[in-house]
């Protein structure tokens, strides 16, 4: 599914990088989901999620935030070809900012050469990714993390280690550790000239809904903290104009409080 782009008032472009919708349930399986064929009453104990990384495109930079699934059609990685269907090639890409690497978050960091060694998906870019979730991804294993995914990373040249709590990259992307939906995961402000960030929450603020209601997920790491988190940023966000990504969504992907 293409979802159109959305402008900022600051001119920045915001590209939903849609996958598909999907359910999951506690086998932590992405089952492709067809709204218009499949009953969701048929899949007792799941949730339907949308997996929609995003591309954000200002006069400084191509960022993808988070990397998506890993799947392929016809031998191309499905970032690649929705990519290419906007109007952009995985070399434009300058940056590639990862929340956490879970295999809907991860899967699209890599693919795999004719040789079946793991290659940059986007070889043009620096890889921000936080040390210490990277350490315990890998420590940690399957089922939650499928590490050949991303352990390649470790000698990767082009990787940024990010070891605080929280800071600044190029002096306008702003990322904080928050351990809300699993260890380690880290939530990005992308400040525009205007002075209103674009937030992106990933799996802490994954749907419109969760920020309008109090809800404590059992399927994170401490939910009791990402719904406090969640709180804190919808009403700093009301209040300062954010515009929201959400990467769950099944309905809306982008939000811009006015």
């Amino acid at each position: 599914m293409i979802i159109e782009p959305v402008i900022t008032k600051d001119g920045t472009k915001i590209i939903p990088l849609s996958e598909g919708e999907f359910t999951i349930d506690s086998s932590k399986v992405m089952v492709p989901y067809n709204p218009e064929t499949d009953n969701l009453a048929d899949r007792p104990g799941s949730l339907l999620v949308e997996v929609t990384p995003f591309l954000v495109v200002n006069k400084k930079d191509v960022i993808l935030l988070d990397a998506g699934l890993g799947y392929e059609i016809d031998g191309e990685l499905q970032i690649h070809r929705t990519l290419r269907k906007h109007g952009y090639e995985p070399d434009d890409v300058t940056k590639v900012l990862v929340s956490h690497l879970h295999k809907d978050h991860a899967g699209g960091l890599m693919y795999k050469d004719k040789y079946n060694d793991p290659q940059p998906a986007f070889k043009n870019a620096v890889y921000f990714v936080h040390r210490q979730a990277f350490d315990y991804s890998m420590e940690t294993g399957y089922p939650k993390y499928l590490t050949e995914e991303f352990e390649w990373l470790d000698s990767y040249n082009k990787v940024f280690w990010l070891t605080d709590e929280d800071g600044t990259i190029d002096n306008y992307i702003h990322y904080k550790v928050t351990n809300g939906h699993s260890p380690f995961h880290q939530v990005f402000w992308i400040e525009e000239l205007n002075g209103r960030p674009i937030f992106f929450g990933a799996d802490d603020a994954p749907q419109y809904k969760q920020m309008i209601k109090k809800f404590s997920a059992k399927y994170d790491y401490d939910g009791k903290r990402s719904m406090e988190l969640r709180q804190e940023w919808w009403d700093a966000g009301k209040e300062n104009h954010w515009t929201f990504l959400f990467y769950h969504d099944t309905r809306s992907a982008v939000f811009q409080c006015e």
